[in-house]
This record gives C-alpha cells, sequence and structure tokens, in this order.
C-alpha cells in the first residue's frame, strides 16, 4: 500500500487534465494565459540585465511559474485532435524552460552581459531581453563562456548561408517524415494508435527481439535529430532573414554525433546542448554542492530524466515515472565510469573501440527512453511531414520488409 502510494505520488501530483478538459486555443486563451506567461518571462530576462534587480526578480519567479504553469496544463493548442497532441507537449517543455531558466536569473548576483549583437545595431535593453529570452545556448552572451560550439562548415556569405540553411531545413524535414514512417511501420497496430505500445516484442527470441527494438530505437534517434535540426533551421531562418541577425549568432546545433569516441564526446559537444544549461540548473548545480563533479555529472542527467518525463506524462501518465530518470542516469553512470577509467589507467577513451563502447551504451539504455516514448503513444503523431514526405512508399515499404524479415527470422 505504501509502495503504491510513493509510486503513483508524481504522477498524481502532475496530474495533466486530459484535452476534453482544457480551455481551446482562441484569442480570450491566448490573452488569459498564454500571453502573461511569456510576458512575466520577458520581464525576468529585461530585470536580469538590469543592476540592482534581484530582489525584483525573486518577488517575480513564483509569478513567472503559476502562469507558465497555467499556460501548460489549461489550454487546448491540439484543437480537439488526439493526433496533434503534440503541440500540447512542444507548449508544455517551454514553459518548464521558462520556469528554470528564469529560477537561476533569480538568485544571479551579477546582470548577464551580452557582447555579440548584430551588426550595425545599437545597443538596446529590450532587444537584449529578447535576444537572452530566445538563446537558450546564450550565443553571445557572458554566461556561455563554458560552452563548446561546434565548428561552423557553412558558406559565410549571408545570401548562401541562408540558401545552405534552407536547403538543410527541406532535407532534414524529408528525413524525419521518412524515420517516422519507418518506425510505424514496424508495429502499425501499436505504433499508430494513441494507447501506444512497446518496441520489444516478447514473442521473438531474446535476440531477435532485442535487434528488432535497436532498430527501432536507432530510427526513433534519428528521426529526433532530423526534427530538432529542421526546426533549428527554420529558427535559423528566422533570425537571419526576418530580424537581420548575424549568422555568427546561429552556430550549428549538432557536430556529428554519430563520430563520438565517448560518452562524454557525445553528449558534452556533439549532441545538441539546448537545455544543457536548463538541466544543469535543475538538477547538476544541487548535487554539486554535497558530491562535486560527480554531482553535477549525475544531477545534470537527472534533470534531463525530469524534462524527458514530462514528454511522457503530457502524452500518458499511465507510463512509469522512472524509466526516463533510471535511463538518463545510466547514462551518467557511463560518463562517471569513464572518468574511473582515466583516473585509473592513465588513457583516454577513444578510437574505434571508444565508438563502440559509446554506441553499445546509448542503444541499451536509450532503448528504454524510446520504449517510454512508444508506450505513451508518441509515435502516433501524424503530421504533414509524414503526409508530403516523398519518401513516404518507400520508408513504409522497407520498414514493412525489415519487420517481417526479423519475425520469419525468430
Amino acid at each position: 500500500m505504501a509502495w503504491s502510494f510513493v509510486e503513483n505520488l508524481p504522477t498524481d501530483f502532475l496530474r495533466v487534465p486530459p484535452v476534453s478538459e482544457r480551455l481551446p486555443l482562441d484569442a480570450s486563451t491566448l490573452l488569459a494565459y498564454i500571453l502573461p506567461a511569456c510576458l512575466s518571462y520577458y520581464a525576468a530576462a529585461l530585470l536580469v540585465i538590469l543592476p540592482g534587480t534581484r530582489m525584483l526578480r525573486i518577488a517575480l519567479w513564483p509569478l513567472v511559474a503559476l502562469l507558465a504553469f497555467r499556460a501548460s496544463v489549461y489550454v487546448d493548442f491540439s484543437g480537439g485532435d488526439p493526433t496533434q497532441a503534440f503541440l500540447n507537449l512542444d507548449i508544455a517543455l517551454a514553459m518548464f524552460c521558462f520556469t528554470i531558466r528564469t529560477l537561476e536569473w533569480t538568485f544571479l548576483k551579477h546582470p548577464l552581459k551580452r557582447h555579440l549583437r548584430p551588426a550595425c545595431s545599437s545597443p538596446s535593453i529590450f532587444t537584449d531581453a529578447l535576444d537572452l529570452s530566445t538563446n537558450v545556448r546564450g550565443v553571445g552572451w557572458n554566461w556561455s563562456k563554458n560552452v563548446l560550439f561546434p565548428p561552423d562548415t557553412r558558406p559565410t556569405s549571408r545570401l548562401w548561408f541562408t540558401a545552405h540553411v534552407l536547403f538543410s531545413a527541406w532535407y532534414n524535414s524529408v528525413l524525419c517524415g521518412a524515420f517516422h514512417l519507418a518506425t510505424q511501420a514496424f508495429s502499425p497496430e501499436t505504433f499508430t494508435v494513441l494507447s501506444g505500445g512497446t518496441i520489444f516484442d516478447p514473442t521473438l527470441s531474446p535476440l531477435i527481439q532485442y535487434l528488432r527494438s535497436t532498430i527501432i530505437t536507432v530510427l526513433v534517434a534519428a528521426g529526433i535529430y532530423t526534427v530538432m535540426q529542421m526546426m533549428y533551421d527554420m529558427a535559423t531562418l528566422i533570425g537571419v532573414v526576418v530580424f537581420w541577425q548575424d549568422p555568427a549568432q546561429w552556430p550549428p546545433a549538432f557536430n556529428q554525433p554519430w563520430k563520438a569516441d565517448s560518452l562524454r564526446d557525445f553528449w558534452g559537444r556533439r549532441w545538441h546542448q539546448m537545455f544543457r544549461r536548463t538541466f544543469g540548473v535543475l538538477g547538476g548545480w544541487p548535487l554539486r554542492i554535497t558530491f562535486g563533479r560527480v554531482g553535477y555529472v549525475l544531477g545534470s542527467f537527472l534533470g534531463s530524466g525530469m524534462f524527458h518525463n514530462i514528454v511522457v506524462a503530457m502524452l500518458n501518465q499511465n507510463v512509469e515515472w522512472w524509466c526516463m530518470l533510471f535511463s538518463f542516469g545510466m547514462m551518467a553512470v557511463g560518463i562517471i565510469l569513464e572518468d574511473v577509467f582515466i583516473q585509473t589507467t592513465g588513457r583516454t577513451v577513444g578510437g574505434w573501440i571508444g565508438r563502440v563502447w559509446t554506441m553499445a551504451w546509448l542503444l541499451l539504455w536509450g532503448s528504454i527512453i524510446i520504449d517510454g516514448f512508444a508506450r505513451a503513444g508518441m509515435f502516433a503523431s501524424s503530421t504533414v511531414l509524414d503526409s508530403a514526405c516523398p519518401l513516404k512508399d518507400i520508408a513504409e515499404h522497407y520498414g514493412t520488409v525489415l519487420d517481417r524479415w526479423l519475425r520469419e527470422s525468430a
């Protein structure tokens, strides 16, 4: 009885109202729920670049958190269409970031400073606050001095830079649709319905079962990579073309993560760093106080687990809350093991052995993460990227054929 209470506590506390209980998105809910959350977030960004505002920031944070919570759980962005539930999820994640970022700004002793602005622009606290609000990696700000940005090999000319990013957005949108369709083709009876289903098929032999789940994990990971790259490309186009920002303000999001030769290389340099600061504030900084560097690594990944658990909870609260915390926690364990190896042997983790180790660890625990997404019904979402994908028939055909071959091999 007691264990059941503890197990269900996070789900009960973080209960997300079903779509049927939410208010539709219209002018009134936009003004009453969304706009206040965004304005309070912007006000916090404005205060943190001004001196002598710490007490005001402390007083403002509870209001920001409350308004962000209201916006994330009481307004339906899906239009009542369950297959568009990912829109509610996107808003919830954005509001979560609002809350954590403003929490960090609340306790800063000194104002944040910006040192990179568009050419020929005049310094303005209002434009600086807008940039800070949308600049999650801190490009051009003093707080990003420890962030490693990938080397930029894109054209330096504004015209050719824009053309390159536009092509990248189209290219990744095609691949994203193809990877999603191929994933759904592996199990149409579960991956295309909102109730979801596991990627581990118990009717198959252990070897084939885990080979199949590994293939699905790779497809989903590739889909996540391409959709995030596409969204970043679109944001880059808006920044450079609409707001006439300098291309230098939009460094690459990824650095060829498939070339990682250690877990630290993968998570610290090659995978995107969009939420690194958020995860650090949420879990890394508190645990570093007690456990030092090891605590920071473990806490940051536990913070990532909390973040991704919101993804699952927003879609299906019947999925166990611990699966994301445990899986991302094991990523931290892998990095700590690498540090122990370096300290005891004096050798670095790298080369082809490092690549095998990295991919094996990522796939082992990553499959549990992807299984959580699958059981939450995430794969059932449908967008124009699927219906308009020129590779639709090819992706569905080969996904079905590969799944049939694996089942026949069992």
